[in-house]
């Protein structure tokens, strides 16, 4: 079994803002977003020894805070694999994604047009990379897995976890607010407790 996480929102997503491999941390309301999927992934795995989990997070600082907040909450450590890291999308890192789009409005009528800055990685590097990690677990049922990652990175995992096509791997959502149960085969969303905005 693997709970995949996204890490919660960033200054960037805030600004709308492509991240890329760039550092970013998270805002007020994603550290809230840390904790409520901390609190969650705690009630799922209640009863459970800790020892028999294993929390596996991208290295940039997003992921590494969020998954943080969740090994603290449920008393473990947290390693880092680069294979976990969001696809870097070149010369696009940092702007934002009105001007993007604006000065390559065909690129963005395609599902795959983040794949397509000067620069970054392809759907095919990306996916590779993430189909290797998951190739190194531990078969089914023996894997317990608390993983860290980020939107295009974690889609494509659950994409090679499930064996879905391109365009069904594209079409998943991305949310900072709830996590997902990779399990015999199936793909299960599980929403967080609404959290708000800090005042």
């Amino acid at each position: 079994m693997i709970y995949l996480c996204r890490h919660g929102q960033t200054e960037w997503n805030r600004e709308r803002r492509l991240q890329g491999q760039t550092e970013a941390d998270l805002t007020p309301l994603g550290r809230r977003q840390a904790a409520a999927m901390a609190d969650l992934l705690h009630d799922q795995i209640a009863g459970e020894p800790s020892a028999d989990w294993r929390i596996v997070a991208s290295p940039l600082r997003r992921a590494r805070d969020t998954a943080q907040a969740i090994a603290d909450r449920l008393g473990m450590t947290v390693a880092f694999d680069d294979r976990l890291m969001e696809l870097t999308v070149g010369e696009w890192e940092g702007r934002l994604y009105a001007d993007v789009h604006r000065e390559n409005p065909e690129a963005f009528k395609s599902p795959e047009w983040f794949f397509t800055a000067p620069g970054g990685e392809t759907y095919e590097q990306v996916m590779a990379r993430v189909s290797d990690w998951l190739a190194e677990q531990a078969p089914e049922p023996e894997r317990r897995l608390i993983v860290v990652s980020h939107g295009i990175a974690g889609r494509l995992l659950r994409g090679a976890y499930a064996g879905l096509s391109r365009d069904e791997t594209l079409a998943q959502d991305v949310p900072q607010d709830a996590l997902f149960r990779l399990s015999a085969g199936q793909i299960h969303r599980l929403d967080c407790e609404p959290v708000e905005e800090p005042a």
